[in-house]
């Protein structure tokens, strides 16, 4: 049974990507799903001065060893003024630093949503580009807009969205 490890890269106690990463593991067949609790990888703002002093952060040492359990993982991306929040980013920066293939090339299903209509395009897009670089291995990726709109009673409402990811989550089960 493979491990998945379902992250939500917002750290709001609320966090509508956490909510979207957890129903697009519950998808997936045959697997065991490991929810990331976000604020439990609190971590400084990274700085080389940080790093120099106290070394790499233990929260981005757990984080890495958590990806390495793993054998796939579904990220779903807040999407703060185009770019991926300030807590995703900073565990990024803070994990590179262990490795810079950090994702490891496990099988990657990446996802954004957001209140308004753009459901998290630009970062999926930003993100999308970026992560091959850092060991990121994006087998499908999907954006839910107007999250409260679509999403309710645990599903998403949208009959053309949940058949769009159904498609996707298909060739990303078929692929792990």
């Amino acid at each position: 049974m493979k491990k998945v490890l379902a992250i939500g890269g917002s750290n709001s106690s609320n966090s509508l990507n956490k909510t979207l990463a957890n129903y697009i593991a519950g998808q997936l067949k045959d697997v065991e799903i490991i929810n990331l609790d976000w604020n439990d990888f609190e971590l400084p703002l990274y700085s080389a001065d940080l790093e120099q002093q106290n070394g790499v952060h233990e929260n981005a040492i757990k984080f890495k060893t958590l990806i390495e359990y793993t054998d796939v993982i579904v990220l779903s991306l807040a999407e703060h003024n185009g770019l991926p929040s300030a807590a995703f980013k900073n565990l990024w920066d803070w994990t590179s630093r262990i490795d810079k293939k950090f994702w490891s090339y496990k099988p990657l299903f990446l996802a954004a949503t957001s209140t308004g209509v753009g459901g998290g395009v630009n970062v999926l897009k930003v993100v999308k580009e970026m992560i091959p670089h850092f060991g990121g291995n994006v087998i499908e990726y999907f954006s839910l807009p107007s999250f409260y709109k679509n999403f309710s009673e645990g599903k998403i409402m949208d009959v053309d969205k949940q058949s769009e990811l159904d498609q996707k989550i298909q060739v990303f089960q078929d692929s792990i």
